[in-house]
């Protein structure tokens, strides 16, 4: 299943989505290294500081997500044995405008019955970098275009549904929690939702530093979940940095 993905294919898309960030930081690096060729004594120490800590932290940022999308074997799913298979088994897979998981997540589960569905909304998600993701990589035509709100799917009828790295683009509290209580309603009493993220903590801090603040901390992760009766039935980390929740609108947490 990884062979469904190109070498580098993680990061590269990192650059590409983000090339403004980046671009911003060379900038900023181009200039202050001119300028401390200006300066001595102190105030050149603090800005040659200043330049190698940016041009470190902006290196480290994407190392690590080269270790992260493309090294740690995220994208084989062996993180998610605890989702068995089950023939005809009915899946929702539900992205914000930018799916890389359907084609690896059919290859995982060829005997189920699956839905794609695209929430993404230009008046309410805004971040450039989906723009940027959608203009490259269009949604399938087959691909259902559905609203946070509404998932036209009938209560209590999907097995399994996924949200890989696309929740968080939904920003507002509100419109967050409507949204998991649709995936309560759609979901089968004994039925899971998949959700996979970084966390806004101390390990995505260090490793992305500003960048921590577009992900959602664990604590809203779980207000969102309570107030959609969802139950954390089990967290898995594929790697050090990503959190999955296995969430089930019925059933005993374990």
């Amino acid at each position: 299943m990884g062979a469904l993905r190109r070498p580098f294919q993680g990061v590269l898309n990192i650059l590409r989505f983000n090339w403004h960030v980046y671009v911003l930081a060379l900038g900023i690096v181009t200039i202050l290294a001119a300028a401390s060729l200006r300066l001595e004594g102190p105030l050149r120490l603090v800005v040659v500081t200043t330049v190698v800590a940016i041009a470190a932290m902006t290196l480290t940022s994407l190392l690590v997500s080269c270790y992260v999308y493309d090294f740690s074997g995220l994208y084989r799913l062996d993180w998610l044995d605890a989702i068995p298979r089950h023939p005809g088994a009915r899946m929702l897979n539900i992205h914000a405008g930018f799916d890389e998981t359907s084609p690896i997540l059919r290859a995982r589960y060829p005997e189920a019955e699956w839905t794609v569905m695209d929430f993404y909304d230009p008046v309410k998600h805004t971040e450039v970098s989906i723009r940027r993701a959608r203009k490259a990589y269009a949604p399938a035509a087959e691909d259902i275009r559905v609203s946070t709100h509404k998932l036209p799917v009938s209560p209590g009828s999907i097995d399994v549904a996924f949200v890989l790295f696309a929740a968080h683009e939904i920003r507002d509290e509100g419109e967050r929690c409507a949204f998991f209580s649709e995936l309560g309603r759609v979901l089968k009493p004994q039925g899971k939702a998949v959700v996979l993220e970084h966390l806004r903590d101390g390990p995505n801090a260090l490793a992305y530093t500003v960048g921590v603040f577009h992900f959602v901390g664990e604590k809203a992760w779980l207000a969102s979940f309570a107030q959609a009766r969802l139950r954390v039935v089990r967290r898995i980390k594929p790697n050090p940095l990503l959190t999955c929740f296995i969430l089930e609108a019925n059933g005993n947490a374990s």
